[in-house]
């Protein structure tokens, strides 16, 4: 077991060091850390509402993979972040 050795040194400024330390990681620490946010779900109405199409359309969009959707039970379900994400812009 190595053994250190302080001189010049009071308890009290170690602990400062110490502290100071701790402080810089977990201030590290929380600028990466992002809480994740719960999926926000969008019904087949509200998506049809968002876009002002027809319900044909959007299972249209559905069939063809430009929108990905969930089902539980009978409901279907888009991810709102996919449904914003399936906007292409245009050059």
């Amino acid at each position: 077991m190595k053994q250190i050795q302080l001189i010049q040194i009071t308890p009290e400024e170690l602990e400062q060091l110490i502290l100071g330390g701790i402080d810089k990681k977990l201030n590290a620490l929380s600028e990466q850390f992002q809480p994740k946010q719960p999926s926000e779900y969008m019904t087949r109405l509200e998506v049809k509402e968002l876009f002002k199409v027809n319900l044909s359309t959007v299972h249209n969009w559905t069939k063809k993979g430009k929108l990905k959707a969930y089902a539980i039970g009978n409901r279907v379900l888009y991810k709102r972040e996919e449904v914003e994400r399936a906007l292409t812009p245009i050059s």
